[in-house]
């Protein structure tokens, strides 16, 4: 790794304009190429403070994000170094806005063919990650971009790892809260592709309905909340459920009913059984980035807005990445 830093450009080569976030693994700065005058973003990688070097989590950024070249994830153009060995940043393509901060501020009350535009873009980018052996892990609405040419871009790769088959153990403490499938939640340690599926679910429910589907405090209330809409998992259908360690700790309320139809009444129905695919119990039988993508919802008027005919959003800088 130090051999690969020593061969990098210098940081100078780039000029800081602002600080636009800050995350656990690094802060980000827009800057702009001196030589092409090119606006890009500027991740500063902090060092692992419990041992000397790069954390973990940025080492397998790095490496799955200049591996990985698709039009909807962000662009890794180059590492650079700072007067220091442990000053190393990532320069990536700044995209202008992230759907987070356009829906929190209100910005967007987003069309049924624009959410379908979003979706495929979306689905496109997970499909490449899948095909290539790698699960994002921490895909919510904060960690994707938009760009004034109405291109969805997936960031934050801190998370994500590749994966083999056979499938190891991982740790279930991956995914944000509100975005985290419920066989994580129940304490499963062995998982696949099928985690990042619930979450692009909970996406979809988010750009449909305005807000998070499923806002818990905590991982239990987070539960509640998932068994309260579609109806307490059972080992009838979810083969195994009996087996993950949670259930074996805790007695779940028993809701009886799955209600998901209530708060998406307006859907069609093939609409509702995208939806239904995406957030289904069972992984094995979740619906697969493939399949999503191939659903009838998105050949259904309202067809998907081409992205070109996506709305502009005025640059606001502060939280655009």
């Amino acid at each position: 790794m130090i051999h690969f830093i020593k061969c990098c450009r210098s940081v100078d080569n780039y000029t800081k304009i602002t600080r636009i976030n800050e995350g656990s693994y690094g802060v980000v700065y827009l800057a702009q190429d001196n030589e092409t005058r090119e606006k890009v973003a500027l991740k500063r990688i902090k060092p692992d403070q419990r041992q000397e070097g790069f954390p973990l989590t940025s080492l397998r950024e790095i490496k799955i994000l200049m591996k990985c070249k698709h039009a909807n994830l962000l662009n890794v153009k180059e590492i650079v170094i700072g007067d220091k060995l442990t000053k190393v940043y990532m320069v990536m393509e700044y995209v202008d806005h992230d759907l987070s901060v356009l829906m929190k501020n209100k910005t967007k009350n987003w069309l049924e063919s624009e959410v379908k535009c979003l979706m495929l873009q979306l689905l496109r980018g997970i499909k490449y990650l899948h095909d290539n052996w790698i699960i994002h892990r921490d895909i919510k609405t904060s960690n994707l971009l938009l760009n004034n040419k109405g291109i969805l871009k997936l960031a934050d790769f801190g998370m994500a790892r590749e994966y083999g088959d056979p499938i190891k153990q991982y740790t279930p403490l991956v995914v944000t809260l509100w975005y985290r499938a419920p066989e994580l939640l129940l304490g499963a340690k062995t998982y696949g592709t099928e985690i990042d599926m619930w979450s692009v679910g909970c996406v979809f429910a988010e750009l449909l309905n305005k807000e998070p589907l499923f806002p818990g405090n905590g991982e239990l209330d987070q539960l509640d909340k998932i068994f309260r809409l579609l109806g307490t998992a059972n080992e009838k259908i979810w083969p195994g459920f009996n087996d993950l360690p949670m259930v074996k700790k805790v007695n779940f309320k028993p809701y009886l009913y799955n209600n998901l139809k209530q708060p998406f009444q307006y859907l069609s129905t093939n609409g509702f059984d995208l939806l239904n695919g995406l957030l289904t119990y069972d992984p094995k039988k979740r619906f697969t980035a493939e399949e999503a993508l191939e659903h009838p919802y998105f050949k259904e008027k309202p067809l998907p807005k081409q992205p070109r005919d996506m709305p502009f959003f005025a640059p606001t800088n502060k939280g655009d990445f």
